[in-house]
């Protein structure tokens, strides 16, 4: 599937609000220029768009977010207002200054109709609603799902990153079931940005482990699993005050790294998913228990090590083969490490890797 990166997907949702810009016009302006229709279309909607994926006052929509429902969708309503008038004005004024509008007052430049409010807000709660959606799913699966791509299996590579949280258990006992959720949810989110940047998808949750996946070209292109993981510890080396803050501790994590042919395929009946089967998804949740035995935070299989570049910042050791348990053949597994710390056993390894 084609990549796509974050300006074409501002440039996307661009079109489709100048789009509907036009066909506002159209449909009760025949006689204006439809050009207008869309330069009122992008300045009333690109800021609500862009709020709504934290763009635009990133801490106020974090803030509303924690208030219950109702008073979660009414404050939304009411900066929704705020922006498109705003909006609405900024795009009178503009198009008035270049003679293109020539109003009966500069109150109609400046004051939205209701109706213009209504479909405004239609459209851009239409649009919210599936790039909501999509964020869910995730892009890969929401398109998937859309064209029925995986309807039948398909036979596809992969490169799967297993990332598991070290001590769940003893930390659960310690403090709790709940707060062992908290944990897990704030690990979780630092993971989301990194995938990201990385071009990669989470699969899954599974227990305190995480699954994340690429198509293989796309995952060994620029060595992106490999960044993508390393990013994830840094991020959490770098927020290390907070979590000892929050959670009494830094994260340990334990993480492999596997990739080859698989089968894709949609299942479920009143809940449908994506999932993936073979040997490749078997082998790195296997080679990720290995991290345990062989006392290393991060694996690789060499079979997929020798697909891809390193980045000068990672270095990597040859562990040999070692046997796992339900394949019948051996695997290569090297371990990567950061060059800027020790790998075994030290501080900065819980935070590395």
């Amino acid at each position: 599937m084609r990549e796509i990166s974050p300006t074409q997907n501002w440039i996307l949702i661009a079109i489709v609000l100048a789009a509907s810009g036009v066909i506002y016009d159209l449909m009760f302006y025949s006689n204006q220029t439809p050009v207008i229709g869309a330069i009122f279309a992008l300045f009333i909607g690109m800021p609500i768009i862009a709020f709504e994926r934290k763009v635009l006052f990133r801490r106020l929509y974090r803030r509303i977010q924690k208030l219950p429902t109702f008073a979660f969708i009414i404050t939304e309503l009411v900066i929704y207002e705020i922006l498109m008038s705003i909006g609405f004005a900024c795009a009178g004024l503009l198009l008035w200054s270049f003679a293109m509008l020539k109003p009966a007052s500069l109150l109609d430049l400046v004051i939205m109709p209701f109706e213009v409010f209504l479909y405004a807000l239609a459209v851009c709660a239409l649009l919210i609603f599936v790039l909501r959606v999509r964020e869910l799913l995730g892009r890969e699966v929401f398109l998937s799902m859309l064209i029925s791509r995986y309807r039948n299996p398909v036979r596809e590579e992969r490169v799967f990153l297993f990332i598991d949280l070290v001590d769940s258990t003893a930390f659960a006992e310690k403090h709790g079931d709940l707060r062992a959720q908290q944990l897990l949810s704030s690990l979780f989110a630092t993971f989301a940005e990194p995938v990201r940047r990385h071009k990669g998808m989470i699969n899954d949750y599974v227990g305190d482990a995480a699954i994340i996946t690429w198509p293989l070209a796309r995952g060994v292109k620029d060595a992106r699993c490999v960044r993508c993981i390393f990013d994830i510890l840094a991020d959490i080396e770098a927020n290390a005050a907070g979590w000892r803050k929050n959670y009494g501790q830094v994260p340990k994590l334990r993480a492999a790294l596997h990739g080859g042919e698989i089968i894709t395929a949609e299942i479920g009946v009143d809940h449908h998913k994506i999932s993936y089967f073979g040997d490749t998804v078997n082998t790195t949740a296997r080679l990720e228990t290995l991290c345990r035995s062989l006392n290393r935070p991060v694996l690789i299989s060499t079979e997929l090590a020798r697909r891809m570049n390193f980045p000068d910042a990672i270095s990597c050791e040859d562990l040999g083969t070692h046997a796992v348990k339900g394949r019948g053949q051996a695997l290569g597994v090297m371990a990567l490490s950061s060059r800027a710390v020790t790998v075994l056993n030290t501080p900065a390894v819980i935070l590395h890797g």
